[in-house]
């Protein structure tokens, strides 16, 4: 017809191909609006280590002498406030602890500081503790059980769930070695 132009039928969507496998998450950069208190909450209380600090701009803190597991900075945020809820944004950043014990001691850590928890889960593969830090980002803290241990449908599917976590069981976990 006159007046209209062809186009080239869209290109069909290929099966993607599965990212490759040993990829994972290296670190994650929250904006905060106190560098000082954020480092107070993620070295003081949760035992990070602070690898590297720019001024009052900028931090990096790691677990095991990483370069960092964590970024914190105040370039778009100093003394800002957290975003309102019904926004876009950080839902959680997962802390994974190598067992069970060293989850326990976090919880230590924790109620030592008096920080409360928003919520504590065990979901079959994992058990969790969920909290805030001070500039209201969520933050999860959990580990994993042995993957021979997780829920299965009868067919082998994985089959999460979300329960109740026992934190008076957890805390009968032994105190690690100072």
């Amino acid at each position: 017809m006159p007046g209209q132009t062809s186009q080239a039928p869209a290109p069909q969507p290929q099966a993607p191909r599965p990212i490759v496998a040993g990829t994972r998450i290296g670190h994650v950069h929250l904006k905060v609006a106190d560098l000082d208190r954020a480092l107070a909450f993620y070295c003081g209380v949760l035992g990070f280590e602070l690898m590297q600090r720019y001024g009052s701009d900028a931090a990096f803190v790691s677990a095991g002498g990483y370069h960092h597991h964590i970024g914190l900075n105040t370039w778009e945020s100093r003394g800002g406030s957290p975003p309102a809820p019904g926004s876009t944004g950080l839902f959680h950043v997962a802390i994974l602890y190598p067992n069970r014990p060293a989850l326990a001691d976090a919880l230590r850590r924790l109620i030592a500081a008096g920080i409360s928890l928003d919520g504590a889960s065990d979901h079959g593969v994992s058990e969790a503790l969920y909290l805030r830090d001070p500039d209201e980002n969520g933050v999860e803290l959990y580990r994993d059980r042995p993957e021979s241990e997780w829920p299965r449908t009868p067919n082998g599917q994985l089959a999460m769930f979300t329960r109740r976590l026992d934190l008076d069981g957890l805390l009968r976990e032994p105190a690690l070695a100072a």
